[in-house]
């Protein structure tokens, strides 16, 4: 059931950004855009809800559990320049805005990029971290939070690779114009 919500909370989430943003541009109504802008994070809050209801059921944490705190955390962190992302693309397309920014290809500029980048993650694997935490003393129980904690060590090697294998290794060596 965890994982039907999951997928409602995905699709709900660019339902939602799609609609504030036909309302702002198409329809040219920038207050009701920004309004159903503005509910987007409260996907998020349905998702948070329905995993905290179904641990005070008594379920055993699951994969599912572990992927909506992925899910809540990641969103936290790069939820704004997903939104910021999709404006750009729709400004520029319906109301005549500038062409969206892309990201630098090479050099420094790439760099700092993915360590900003990178960053977002960190604050997502935190925060991800701090919901599994929390799940797992609140529910008190290591038999059933068991899965929480792989979660937490899962996500852990995944922000490390993402270190070493973009923002270090980009650092490191750094892409070269092509001439």
């Amino acid at each position: 059931m965890l994982l039907a919500v999951i997928v409602g909370c995905e699709i709900a989430f660019w339902v939602v950004l799609a609609a504030g943003l036909v309302a702002r541009y198409p329809l040219r109504r920038p207050r009701l855009g920004a309004a159903l802008l503005f509910c987007v994070p409260l996907v998020d809050l349905v998702l948070l809800v329905a995993t905290v209801l179904d641990l005070r059921r008594g379920a055993v944490a699951n994969a599912g559990h572990g992927l909506a705190a992925a899910y809540l955390g990641f969103s936290v962190a790069f939820g704004h320049s997903m939104v910021r992302w999709a404006d750009q693309r729709f400004a520029h397309r319906f109301a005549g805005g500038p062409p969206p920014v892309k990201p630098p290809r090479h050099g420094w500029a790439r760099a700092r990029h993915e360590w900003r980048e990178w960053g977002k993650g960190l604050l997502g694997w935190a925060v991800a971290c701090a919901l599994l935490g929390a799940a797992i003393r609140y529910v008190d129980d290591p038999e059933r939070t068991r899965e929480l904690g792989n979660w937490i060590q899962k996500l852990t090697v995944a922000i490390v690779i993402w270190l070493v294998a973009f923002p270090v290794w980009e650092t490191i060596f750094p892409r070269r114009p092509k001439s």
